[in-house]
């Protein structure tokens, strides 16, 4: 029962605070049974990230990085990591420490119970593959190039690998450490648990639109795209914004959508609980302002980078923090209303 109430190492900490920026508010208000698993899941996943996002490093030397970093993962092989190359291109940073301490990291995993071990591995295993995917099929996208998802179909299934499977870890390991015995209905609550990830990893994807087509990237669809004639390249030119509104308001729908579901899930979380409904409901409610905000902005125009304002968020937390003891007050947070000195 001891490992229930392990705390990651001090250097690990540091490095959480320092990579993890707003996710650290959230991790603070867990629960102690499940915060070290959730850290050290995020630490984990962040190294990954990083490999993947040092474009300066040639795209094969990456894939084979993660490979490396998968298969110690998952135990399937004891040679020790090289990301010195990677870590290098970091500069100092934080990135650079995560890169330079990872068998640290994987030595914290060996902490847990097997069990809690076997949750975080499934899920940074998802994680990798939707990062891998990714970057292959990314893999000649350029400003000039654009590269577009095809489907519907891959935009869910890669909003699933990079983040809802995450909503499934959060639902199985709080449910194992923190009420285990409650009646609900497991099957429509990990769902809408799965549906919370999406949508805010579909939040993120539609925020930085113009940031991704930078990159060469297109999440939108090219299906999509074609149904009102519109090209991936076509996004390139804010004069295109008005062809585009009916597709993208569709999108921040479904946005929305899951994230009504997450609200949902949020709310079936036991009223005892209240530490872990703040720590769902604050990315939610902050990534609906976010939907608000994008539904009346030109995101073609990469000039304007959209953000929440700071005061914005503290109205959110300090909000849900005092409603949290009135259930009637607490779900109507949901459609969020800001005051009107916030709207501006």
């Amino acid at each position: 029962m001891a490992a229930l109430r392990l705390e990651l190492s001090e250097p690990l900490r540091r490095r959480l605070r320092a990579t993890s920026r707003s996710f650290y508010l959230t991790l603070r208000v867990l629960p102690a049974a499940v915060r070290p698993q959730i850290g050290l899941a995020y630490l984990l996943a962040r190294t990954a990230d990083t490999i993947a996002d040092t474009e300066i490093v040639p795209l094969e030397k990456r894939l084979a990085a993660l490979r490396q970093w998968r298969e110690r993962l998952l135990g399937q092989n004891s040679a020790p990591l090289d990301f010195g190359e990677l870590a290098q291109q970091q500069g100092v940073s934080p990135e650079k420490q995560l890169l330079e301490n990872a068998e640290a990291a994987l030595a914290a995993l060996k902490n847990f119970s097997d069990a809690d071990q076997q949750l975080i591995r499934d899920v940074l295993q998802i994680i990798l593959s939707g990062q891998e995917l990714d970057l292959q099929r990314f893999s000649s996208a350029t400003a000039g190039t654009i590269t577009a998802l095809e489907t519907e179909t891959e935009l869910d299934d890669y909003t699933y690998r990079v983040a809802g499977c995450v909503g499934e870890f959060w639902t199985r390991l709080c449910r194992a450490h923190l009420f285990p015995r409650a009646k609900l209905d497991d099957a429509q609550f990990l769902a809408d648990g799965i549906r919370f990830g999406k949508g805010l990893q579909l939040v993120n994807i539609l925020r930085d639109l113009p940031a991704d087509l930078a990159r060469g990237r297109c999440y939108l669809p090219r299906q999509k795209l074609t149904a009102v004639g519109l090209t991936p390249a076509d996004l390139l030119h804010p004069a295109n914004a008005n062809k585009l509104h009916p597709l993208y308001q569709a999108c921040l729908d479904t946005a929305e959508s899951h994230l009504r579901a997450g609200w949902n899930y949020t709310n079936t979380i036991p009223l005892a609980q209240f530490r872990v409904r703040l720590a769902c409901a604050w990315p939610i409610l902050i990534g609906a302002r976010t939907i608000e905000k994008l539904r009346g902005e030109n995101i073609l125009d990469s000039r304007r980078r959209l953000k929440i304002s700071r005061g914005e968020v503290r109205w959110i937390l300090l909000r849900s923090i005092l409603l949290c003891p009135f259930p009637g007050a607490w779900r109507r947070q949901w459609p969020i209303r800001l005051p009107a000195r916030q709207k501006r």
